[in-house]
């Protein structure tokens, strides 16, 4: 039993089928011959006993052609027709033994006499089981391969998927904390106190960097407060030039977004939009709920369409880009980035589906109606 539950199952399932329907004919053909031909009962076990022999030699066809299939064409259209030949002699000389040489034609000249008879009509029959085995052989391969070709191209879209992902993330680490010690050494020689402030903050942001490699997915609540500590951290270096507003639906935050999504938005925001102007001004931070998608928006009161560069999704740096790029990702192609700039500033939105937040919601508003 063991060996034949290494078998996968659409062979087994195939040789069972072949030989239900090879047991059919010789019934029938065993009957007529019986009820019309010769009435004796040695008839139908000479049937029966060719269709064991059959079952066996179904196996042996199964076995080589798995065998011829490692080479080339020619080379197995060769290898049938010797399996045709062997077949037939094979077969051929069992039928002879069960019908003639029962009845005492034991000679040599008796065999060839049977067997040239079968070069007629009769031969037909046994070319026929080798051919028929060998077609459900070749149909059976021929499926399996395009079922391995669809789960390699399965396989491997997620194996680029995830590669594409890993690698979008460790483009967008360095970035961000390479922007973030720039602001480290800025404050370090004007007020060390304020850089004692800046590492402690930073430690926190680096835990979350460090901890999104090994998350793929993490809680809104979590990357809001990641965040916050970002924006403080500018904000040492800005001062009152950089404000930071924000307007989060509460029924949002267990929400699971990708890590770091946002700070790229933000950094964008700071370095292209507040930076550059004289009087600075606020970044805002907007999330909401509509049924089971979730609204991001981060939109600022800075430069906008007056900006050094402005970020439109094609001219954007690797941290903007790559955002856009993780969103499609993970969501699909409708969760790109949608960007505008005008004269008063620049916003950039996006939203996601999050139907198993959506669910437990309403469930807990549910209960809460119930209570009431």
């Amino acid at each position: 039993m063991r060996i034949l539950d290494k078998i996968p199952k659409i062979w087994r399932q195939a040789y069972g089928l072949i030989c239900a329907w090879y047991f059919i004919n010789f019934a029938i053909s065993g009957l007529m011959e019986w009820r019309f031909v010769n009435p004796e009962f040695y008839v139908l076990w000479n049937a029966f006993f060719l269709f064991e022999a059959l079952c066996i030699f179904i196996v042996l066809i199964f076995l080589w052609a798995h065998l011829l299939i490692r080479f080339r064409l020619i080379v197995q259209v060769v290898g049938h027709l010797f399996g045709i030949f062997v077949f037939f002699m094979t077969m051929g000389t069992l039928s002879y033994f069960f019908d003639d040489y029962m009845d005492g034609l034991v000679y040599f000249e008796n065999w060839k006499e049977y067997m040239t008879n079968l070069m007629s009509w009769d031969a037909l029959r046994f070319h026929d089981q080798y051919i028929i085995t060998v077609g459900v052989y070749y149909v059976i391969r021929y499926f399996q391969g395009l079922q391995q070709q669809e789960q390699e191209k399965s396989e491997l879209a997620i194996k680029n998927r995830e590669m594409q992902i890993s690698l979008l993330k460790s483009q967008i680490n360095p970035h961000f904390l390479f922007n973030t010690l720039n602001s480290i050494s800025t404050l370090i020689h004007s007020s060390k106190e304020q850089a004692r402030k800046v590492i402690t903050q930073l430690s926190d942001v680096f835990r979350y960097a460090l901890d999104a490699h090994s998350e793929q997915m993490v809680m809104l609540s979590k990357e809001i407060e990641f965040i916050e500590s970002y924006v403080r951290i500018q904000q040492v270096r800005f001062g009152d030039r950089l404000k930071f507003e924000r307007d989060i639906d509460p029924t949002c935050l267990t929400a699971k977004v990708p890590p770091m999504i946002l700070q790229p938005l933000i950094e964008n925001s700071i370095k292209y939009g507040i930076g550059p102007k004289q009087e600075g001004g606020t970044i805002f931070l907007t999330v909401r709920r509509s049924g089971s998608i979730i609204f991001f928006e981060v939109k600022d009161n800075g430069l906008g369409v007056n900006a050094k560069k402005v970020m439109d999704g094609t001219s954007s740096g690797i941290g903007m880009s790559n955002t856009d790029l993780r969103l499609k990702s993970y969501f699909g192609p409708q969760s790109r980035l949608r960007v505008r700039a005008n004269d008063n500033g620049y916003s950039v939105n996006f939203f996601i589906e999050d139907k198993e937040a959506f669910k437990k919601v309403n469930a807990v508003n549910g209960k809460e109606n119930v209570n009431l």
